[in-house]
């Protein structure tokens, strides 16, 4: 089937040096169709971002045996270059990574401990973190150890999910940053109920809002970046250890320092794809009303869906 028109087409790319707003503009997104060491590296450094102090990488481990998360020979250029420390939280559901040791055993059986040093950030239990302006969080549980950091880069496989419909860099700072608490709670839409029943425009909400509370702490773009690979595209998250096999070809890499322009780049490449090229991933967004959460974080004030689009190749 031909993919319905997206919320929001992308911007005309234009040159910049810097991917803050420009003259109070909309925020940048840069975009290269190299997915590559180089082009990982090459789209970090225009970003213009310089981390401070000690520097967490957030990514997702990957539920084995067979999920896609990023290739660690994909980042290891860039987690050498800002001298990071790879950080992941446990999961609220069964499988290899919901406990402390076997999880720390599913990062080094898929190469992370191998290009960097590597932490499980509620190990030691949750801290919690002020939800500001949220309608269905007042509170959001993260890792203990998520404050022994000064600047975190979000690498994040953009992909598909179950519930929430797409998974990128908002998924990643809410769920993502959650603690097994946290993770819990989120999907609860902040009820303490069920994980998997509960009303989906609350957990769709309370992504976004987790996922500001974490922006507020770190001084919106001053302390946090984000990176999101295209490739692998499958309708499925990487935490799904069979995942469905992609219908798309591969992408991009694309950067920002605003979550939501970051998102919404991806949501529309996804979209603008022809002769149904990525109709399953659409239908998997729509069907769970995953654009929503791109609405909500934007109306909370975690970041922009209008974004201007740099494509580095050019």
């Amino acid at each position: 089937m031909e993919p319905s028109a997206p919320p929001v087409q992308p911007a005309e790319a234009e040159e910049s040096s810097s991917s803050e707003n420009r003259d109070g503009g909309s925020p940048v997104v840069y975009f290269t169709s190299d997915i590559s060491a180089e082009g990982m590296l090459a789209i970090y450094e225009v970003l213009g971002w310089t981390p401070t102090g000690s520097v967490a990488v957030k990514l997702s481990t990957g539920e084995p045996p067979a999920s896609n998360y990023l290739d660690p020979q994909l980042i290891k250029d860039v987690v050498e270059a800002v001298d990071g420390t790879i950080v992941e939280c446990n999961t609220a559901y069964g499988g290899s990574r919901s406990q402390t040791a076997m999880h720390y055993q599913v990062a080094e059986d898929h190469g992370f401990t191998a290009i960097a040093d590597f932490q499980i950030l509620d190990e030691n239990g949750s801290m919690t973190l002020p939800v500001e302006g949220g309608s269905v969080l007042t509170e959001n549980y993260v890792g203990a150890a998520f404050a022994d950091y000064d600047s975190y880069l979000v690498l994040s496989h953009f992909k598909g999910h179950a519930m929430a419909g797409y998974g990128g860099a908002i998924k990643n700072i809410s769920i993502g940053l959650g603690s097994s608490e946290g993770k819990a709670w989120i999907h609860s839409g902040g009820t303490g109920g069920s994980m998997w029943s509960g009303d989906q425009d609350a957990f769709l909400e309370a992504m976004a809002e987790a996922g500001k509370s974490v922006s507020d702490y770190l001084g919106n773009r001053e302390r946090i970046a984000y990176i999101s690979v295209m490739n692998r595209l499958s309708v499925d998250c990487d935490c799904d250890g069979n995942p469905a096999e992609p219908d798309m070809h591969d992408i991009g890499i694309l950067a920002s320092t605003d979550p939501v322009a970051l998102d919404q780049a991806c949501i529309d490449l996804v979209y603008a794809q022809k002769d149904g090229d990525g109709a399953s991933l659409v239908q998997r967004i729509e069907s769970r009303n995953g654009l929503h959460t791109l609405e909500h974080a934007e109306e909370i004030g975690l970041g922009s869906h209008t974004y201007d689009l740099v494509n580095i190749d050019e």
